[in-house]
């Protein structure tokens, strides 16, 4: 099981499960691409932590009320969308949040997850390349509480992942 990771571009990974082998660089990549694209502010902060089903399922519980792992958790904190004030705060960078991803459910979820978004290959990288790009846009604003919603974040998940897997 690997520590942080944490790389000169506000991306900090952290491995705290052993079910599955993560690409730490990958991740970091991969966040700080979908925040530039996203027009985060320049050196938004933002945490990726890789947890196992028990912490999973206690961090599920506690914060939404659900019993069980889920797949991802995220926890958005200074990116509010349309306010002019991110990122131009002199006493440092805007925190993005926290995203917090299971990969063991991944692991379970990866082959139905087999070309639910176009490249989608049905391994469990693509399955959590999906989940880190789905935390990355709920700390930005974006849910999927509605239909519109739902298509909307869908839409910006399968842009991202296209340009991640085409270049993989």
């Amino acid at each position: 099981m690997a520590g942080g990771c944490a790389g000169a571009d506000g991306v900090l990974i952290a491995d705290r499960q052993s079910d599955v082998q993560i690409d730490p660089r990958r991740y970091r990549v991969l966040v700080r691409q979908v925040l530039e694209a996203e027009g985060a502010p320049t050196g938004a902060e933002t945490a990726v932590t890789f947890v196992g089903r028990a912490e999973m399922a206690e961090l599920n519980e506690t914060h939404m009320g659900h019993a069980g792992p889920t797949d991802v958790l995220a926890f958005p904190l200074d990116l509010v969308p349309g306010d002019p004030a991110i990122g131009s705060d002199p006493a440092g960078p805007a925190l993005a949040g926290d995203i917090v991803v299971c990969p063991a459910v991944a692991a379970g979820n990866a082959a139905a997850g087999k070309d639910s978004r176009p490249g989608h290959d049905g391994s469990v990288t693509a399955e959590i390349d999906v989940l880190v790009v789905h935390g990355v846009l709920h700390l930005l604003g974006m849910d999927h509480a509605a239909p519109a919603e739902a298509a909307a974040m869908r839409a910006r998940e399968a842009e991202h992942l296209r340009s991640l897997w085409s270049r993989s």
